[in-house]
């Protein structure tokens, strides 16, 4: 083993898991010094002969004696973990943060331990066995001092002391351990290498690609391989004072990076096809071709520079907020960020496109993907399909044009329609179609559940940190759920069942049946509001009146309708907003009409000068059938032909009243649930006083109360025509399927 150690100490050995994330906890390292001191097999190391020329200058930074000759292919953790133990080194850990692993030895014991503070203050240990192996140590005299300072605690026989003289005595010559090393000849290809690997270990899986092809640049080109460990690591530290690839939305491992580079530098998506210019083969002939090999190489080197520019990196990052998307949290499939990044960078450096264009087509891209898990299964298959539609287009414009037209022929109208709902049937909470709704409520500016507060201001980062989350509240909930006999978490939380709202909100709502709650809240919006908010979060109107399978079914297609409506704005496809509704004189002077209807009094018979009900029934009717038609504009004070007659011959004290009274009116006579879709408010015109009473969709048909009869009526031109018998069953059909 001391020759292992020295040689990777001269480079004659490339080990390139000392500059790489050491996966191994240190227990691992103690139960292997642990198992080498007591004389266990402790498996193989299988090397390969790199093909370098011993004392050639290696490409990179490490100055070594020697160019490393043989890369270890398996067994990297037990070498690496001696090696960083008996030279005392640094290892580099997953979140690339520099650790020494501090191995203690009990002499009189024989035991290893993982050092503590407790044992660093144990005079029976030798805390940190890496001190026994320095060069200047004689072996001799630390067994004194330890015997002595141990005397210092506790009396010792002559047995013991003995003992511990032998104990760090075999300690000190735990180097000299004999492993089982096998060595792969040159001219092995890789694939032959990893079937070797495969049958050694006889775990039936392939040796890791990407680990395969780091141990192959830290031979070839250490440089490379330094400088995407580098970022890597700086990719995972946030608040260093200097630029740096730090983002909320992915921690890059190297060889994340190192896909991204052979796909822009070799427009392949396969991990394999670096093997030939690593070991200087033609990646379409397999013929070795020392021109063709060096420009590869050469290409390789470009393409990784560019793949690690801090300003394509953030550029390329910003595309995931344009998206919708607002941190790591949102992401369920890192491989489809780094593809988007492959093919972000295609467009900027081979086509030269404006980076904002590409910025937005790749915001376009992202989304598709990840709603739809383009790169999940299979994800080297797909991105292969996806590059080589890409691979021979000519200009930038046709690049763009197939980016979309990839998107188009993905999300097709069945997809929209029947698979996105369908894919939305789920509790996943590491659902692409639950965080794709989310993003798509951000595009679109939505605000919490019955909020004014933004949800993109929720979730904001910067403010929050990365695992800001939405916070959820069971629309049914939970409790009230169990009250119906439906426990099952499966369907308890179904995404459909979810909506995002404030925490005081959630405390607020508890177990309440959703018609406990919702309606009150629902009716201290204003109208334009209270239909944004229904919008926003996929509900029906008066949506707490359904059954539980009812709600998730219709909330399910909403939320794709949502989802669908966001991506189109993201491409430019945004609908015209609505006009602003009409003024009092612009109503006054268009006249009566489908959606307009004057009314000379609320409740006074002006013939008679009396109150009289049939006034009452004509302005009740007049509201049902705008609720049950699309909504209108009933205004009390102003008589048939236009003319404003006032409030005055109706005898209310004061406008309060009149409004209370035909408040009243519409709670008793066609029901409460309607009273947020009623609207009445006064308004001046010219010397006189008007009702003006603007009434929306409503949310369900609308019945009058007259007497022991319910009668329906519908507005259609200008007119209010009451329906009955098989006509209000057909029309209730249509309107309020």
């Amino acid at each position: 083993m001391i020759a292992l150690v020295e040689d990777i100490d001269l480079g004659k050995i490339g080990l390139p898991e000392i500059q790489r994330p050491f996966v191994w906890p240190n227990v691992n390292v103690r139960n292997l010094f642990d198992s080498l001191y007591r004389g266990y097999p402790a498996g193989y190391l299988l090397f390969w002969e790199t093909g370098a020329e011993t004392g050639n200058k290696t490409i990179g930074t490490k100055e070594h004696q020697k160019a490393p000759s043989l890369a270890i292919v398996d067994g990297q953790q037990r070498l690496t973990s001696l090696y960083a133990v008996i030279k005392g080194k640094e290892v580099v850990r997953a979140n690339f943060r520099k650790e020494r692993i501090r191995i203690a030895f009990n002499p009189l014991q024989a035991r290893f331990d993982v050092t503590d503070a407790s044992i660093v203050k144990d005079k029976a240990y030798i805390p940190d066995i890496s001190e026994l192996w320095k060069p200047e140590v004689n072996v001799f005299e630390f067994a004194g001092r330890f015997i002595e300072d141990l005397k210092q605690v506790r009396d010792l026989s002559p047995d013991e002391i003995s003992r511990a003289q032998a104990a760090i005595g075999k300690l000190h010559a735990l180097p000299h351990y004999t492993f089982t090393a096998l060595t792969l000849n040159s001219s092995l290809d890789a694939e032959t290498v990893a079937e070797v690997f495969v049958r050694i270990n006889g775990e039936g899986k392939k040796l890791n690609q990407a680990d395969f092809i780091m141990t192959l640049m830290s031979v070839f080109w250490d440089e490379g391989r330094a400088a995407l460990e580098q970022f890597a690591g700086e990719a995972a530290q946030a608040g260093t004072g200097r630029p740096s690839p730090y983002n909320h939305f992915i921690k890059p491992s190297p060889d994340q990076l190192l896909r991204v580079g052979v796909g822009l530098g070799l427009k392949r998506a396969r991990l394999e096809n670096v093997y030939s210019v690593l070991r200087g083969r033609d990646a379409v002939t397999g013929q070795v071709d020392p021109v063709k090999r060096d420009a590869q190489f050469e290409t390789l080197k470009a393409a990784q520079g560019r793949v690690l520019n801090l300003a394509n990196w953030h550029h390329f990052l910003s595309a995931m907020t344009l998206a919708g998307y607002r941190h790591e949290g949102m992401i369920t499939s890192e491989t489809t960020i780094v593809y988007s990044y492959v093919l972000y960078l295609i467009g900027v450096v081979d086509h030269g496109i404006d980076k904002q264009r590409m910025r937005q087509a790749i915001a376009e891209f992202f989304f598709m993907a990840a709603l739809t898990r383009r790169y999940t299964n299979s994800p080297e298959t797909a991105f292969e399909f996806d590059i080589a539609q890409l691979r021979d287009l000519k200009t930038g414009d046709d690049y763009l044009a197939k980016l979309r037209q990839i998107c188009a022929t993905t999300l097709t109208n069945d997809y929209w329609e029947i698979t996105l709902p369908v894919s939305l049937a789920t509790s996943a909470s590491q659902s692409p179609s639950r965080f794709a709704y989310q993003a798509s409520l951000i595009l679109l500016g939505a605000r919490a559940l019955y909020s004014p507060l933004k949800i993109a201001d929720m979730i904001d980062p910067a403010v929050n940190g990365t695992k800001a989350t939405f916070e959820q509240h069971h629309l049914f909930p939970r409790g009230y759920l169990a009250k119906l006999g439906i426990t099952d978490n499966r369907q308890v939380n179904q995404i459909a069942n979810f909506a995002v709202v404030e925490w005081p909100d959630n405390q607020k709502i508890s177990d309440q049946a959703p018609k406990d709650y919702a309606p009150a809240l629902d009716a201290k919006l204003p109208s334009h509001e209270r239909d944004l908010m229904l919008k926003w979060h996929a509900l029906p109107p008066a949506w707490w009146e359904l059954s539980y399978d009812d709600f998730l079914k219709e909330r399910r297609v909403r939320m794709a309708r949502l989802v669908r409506e966001a991506y189109q704005q993201l491409c430019g496809e945004i609908a015209p907003s609505p006009s602003a509704p009409l003024t009092v004189t612009e109503l006054l002077a268009a006249g009566e009409s489908g959606s307009v209807e004057f009314k000379s009094t609320l409740r006074t018979n002006l013939h008679t000068g009396q109150a009289d009900e049939k006034m009452h029934l004509a302005a009740l009717k007049t509201i049902a059938g705008f609720l049950n038609a699309h909504g209108g504009t009933l205004v009390v004070g102003v008589a048939d032909d236009g003319r404003v007659l006032g409030l005055s011959a109706d005898g209310f004290p004061n406008e309060d009243k009149m409004g209370l009274h035909l408040v009243n009116l519409v709670k008793e006579r066609i029901g409460d649930l309607f009273l947020p879709y009623v609207h009445p408010h006064f308004e001046g015109e010219g010397s006189e006083r008007i009702l003006v009473v603007r009434c929306e969709r409503g949310p369900k048909p609308a019945f009058v109360k007259d007497g022991a009869v319910h009668r329906f009526y519908v507005r259609g031109a200008n007119a209010t025509a009451e329906l009955t018998g098989g006509s209000v069953t057909d029309y209730v059909k249509a309107r309020f399927p």
